[in-house]
């Protein structure tokens, strides 16, 4: 049995952002290091950094004959495996084409009832699922009712198989086959204070979330009950990137790394008992940090962490986002970070549902407030499937009835695939206009963003007049904003009212380059 697994040319998360800023796809790696173990011929092809063609694809798979095609996808880059499979059938027609990743979470019966060149669809945790497809299809079975996790066709006829139990230990995984990848390829660098652009190499520990967030799919795709892996397997798996790949830096892709108090305390400790020597980026929640366990994870190489405060608005972080976290409790973990030299990365999300132009300016204040401070990030609201806002925005006519998610081009909805990536925008009190000006106040003055890199992108992904009209509005705002700043003007922001952390001194507009 031969099984390739690919990340489509353009690769893993959107088609905005470079091959240089890539890492490789865990889950890909996971399922490869499963099958593996089990004996199985196993090839990762990440088509991005290895910089094949289509082409190149398409006779890789007619000559090499893989008895299984799958491919990874996230909402924002969808479209490109989908195109990878639709090519892989052409090329092998025999190949049994599967998708898996995050954007399946309720979209494998959508997926597979447009794309019949899809033969089956993986719905959660991979690892256990592909291991009994190859086995059923190793053993010639045409019925495939009984892998849990799978969505197929049965005589021309869909069949959604039921959700499979989440993998209780973490630990019971084998490390992700990273010797499969060309590791060599990957270019990520992290700007790490005081040691300069150091080669990256990324890390789960944990999976699952037990908040609520209404915008994210965390919840839908790892469940709400958070599984964390033990100190020993993520400090063996440090050692592994330090000691096999030069990896430098580690950025643990963990939606919560602090989401068990004594877990986060251990890993720290073992992390200096075992002298890894490797500073390290993750994402936290404020309401569940102390400065103690700040100060444990800075003391252990922590450098840099994110974490949501996503609106200004005390009502929308409330009632809208479902956020318990406070304002004050981030304002708090900024100071702490300031004070143990951590540097803080506050998100923030404009065109929250129901939000006004008074609680967004709310956030803009509050972003003016911390950008000396902080290296903010700030995006548009993205609709994902299976989330709190994909049923929202059903519900309130923003995505039609009869939307499928394999629609490359709804002109229905606010897609901007070369600024936001290939994700419906989520757009209600706010006009576009506005939601143009915030992004703009937010850009122009942050040094990460090159817009003027944007417009070659911005011209291939226009694709109808409504794309033109909104970016139109974009590139007007924005010319409004260079005119003002080459006049020496600068738009008004109120202030937010808020004591500012702390940090006369700082300037901490660098860190591992996360996308905002």
């Amino acid at each position: 049995m031969k099984v390739q697994l690919y990340v489509p040319p353009g690769g893993y998360f959107a088609e905005r952002y470079s091959s240089d800023s890539m890492l490789p796809a865990l889950g890909l790696d996971y399922m490869a290091a499963v099958l593996e173990k089990k004996g199985v011929d196993i090839e990762i092809v990440p088509s991005h950094v290895l910089g094949l063609t289509w082409d190149d694809i398409a006779k890789k798979i007619a000559n090499e004959t893989p008895d299984i095609v799958g491919a990874t996808t996230t909402t924002e880059n969808r479209h490109l495996s989908f195109d990878l499979l639709r090519l892989a059938k052409k090329a092998y027609p025999r190949a049994f084409t599967v998708i898996g990743g995050p954007h399946l979470n309720g979209t494998a019966r959508d997926t597979l009832d447009h794309i019949p060149d899809i033969d089956g669809a993986i719905v959660g945790e991979g690892e256990r699922t592909i291991c009994e497809l190859v086995d059923a299809l190793d053993a010639k079975e045409a019925d495939l009712h009984n892998i849990a996790g799978l969505a197929w066709r049965r005589d021309g006829v869909l069949v959604e198989n039921g959700l499979r139990a989440l993998i209780p230990d973490l630990n019971d995984l084998p490390m992700p086959a990273r010797h499969l990848e060309p590791m060599e390829r990957y270019r990520f660098h992290a700007d790490v204070p005081g040691k300069g652009r150091l080669l990256c190499g990324n890390i789960m520990t944990s999976r699952g979330c037990p908040f609520t967030c209404t915008f994210c799919a965390t919840p839908g795709n790892w469940g709400s009950h958070v599984r964390g892996r033990s100190p020993e397997n993520v400090i063996r798996e440090m050692e592994l990137l330090r000691d096999t790949y030069g990896v430098r830096v580690i950025w643990f892709y963990d939606d919560t790394f602090n989401h068990n108090r004594k877990r986060t305390f251990d890993i720290c400790a073992l992390m200096k008992e075992r002298k890894v020597g490797l500073p390290w980026y993750c994402e936290v929640r404020v309401d569940v940090t102390t400065k103690e366990m700040l100060a444990a994870m800075a003391d252990a190489g922590c450098y840099y962490i994110g974490f949501g405060i996503e609106s200004g608005s005390e009502r929308i972080c409330r009632d809208i986002i479902t956020k318990r976290a406070t304002i004050k409790q981030a304002y708090d973990v900024i100071e702490w970070c300031h004070e143990l030299g951590i540097v803080p990365n506050p998100f923030f999300i404009f065109s929250h549902p129901t939000e006004t132009w008074e609680e967004a300016m709310q956030t803009a204040a509050i972003l003016e407030d911390l950008k000396p401070h902080c290296d903010t990030s700030a995006a548009i609201m993205h609709i994902y499937p299976g989330t709190q806002i994909e049923k929202r925005a059903r519900s309130e006519g923003k995505i039609p009835d009869d939307f499928s998610w394999t629609t490359p081009h709804d002109k229905r909805l606010i897609m901007l695939t070369a600024a936001q990536g290939h994700a419906p925008l989520y757009v209600d009190k706010l006009t576009w206009w506005q939601i143009s000006e915030l992004i703009m106040r937010f850009a122009m003055g942050h040094k990460r963003h090159s817009l003027a890199k944007k417009i070659p992108k911005v011209l291939k992904s226009i694709n109808s007049f409504k794309d033109f009209e909104l970016y139109s509005i974009l590139f007007l705002v924005m010319m409004k904003h260079k005119i003002l700043r080459w006049l020496g003007l600068k738009p008004k922001v109120p202030s937010s009212g808020r004591r500012v952390p702390n940090a006369d001194s700082h300037d901490s507009q660098s860190g591992p380059g996360c996308p905002a």
